[in-house]
């Protein structure tokens, strides 16, 4: 039951990822970094804090990748290097997702957050987390996108669900 869920999420989040980042191919430079206002300033700073953050949460649940510790560190203002660094780890969280058995998804992970702190958590909730974390932060991302621009890809999950009908 959870399985195909959040194997669901995970292709979802790898089709909404490749919209956005193609309409931020389409913004100017000078704009991407530019600071809006937004919770993690600009286009650039909002799309590095989510790969941040994925990373955070990847290296609690698989044990592997980098360490990181800063929410709002930037990996590289510049968006081919930023969408490889996304696609790295959309393949880590598919990877993660679609080597779990049922059972696991009902299972405890223990983990410390990055100021120390220990917790222990059912991974269910905690994958739930870092999915609904992802849409959040994209939503800010389209915000700054139809700002920018005028407009913005339509990626709410409803409408990735019907793209697989078409």
């Amino acid at each position: 039951m959870f399985k195909p869920y959040f194997m669901r999420l995970a292709n979802y989040n790898i089709w909404a990822n490749g919209l956005l980042y193609d309409a931020a191919d389409q913004v100017p430079k000078d704009q991407q970094t530019e600071d809006v206002g937004a919770f993690f300033g600009s286009l650039s700073g909002t799309l590095n804090h989510i790969i941040i953050a994925d990373r955070i949460w990847l290296r609690r649940l698989r044990g592997d990748g980098p360490e990181e510790t800063q929410h709002d560190r930037i990996v590289s203002h510049d968006m081919a290097k930023l969408r490889a660094a996304r696609r790295v780890e959309d393949d880590r969280v598919m990877d993660f997702v679609g080597t779990r058995q049922e059972s696991d998804y009902a299972g405890t992970i223990s983990y410390r957050t990055t100021s120390g702190e220990p917790f222990s958590q059912q991974l269910d909730a905690v994958l739930a987390h870092f999915f609904n974390h992802q849409t959040h932060h994209r939503g800010q991302a389209h915000d700054i996108l139809t700002r920018l621009t005028g407009s913005a890809p339509s990626i709410d999950l409803l409408y990735y669900i019907r793209s697989l009908d078409d």
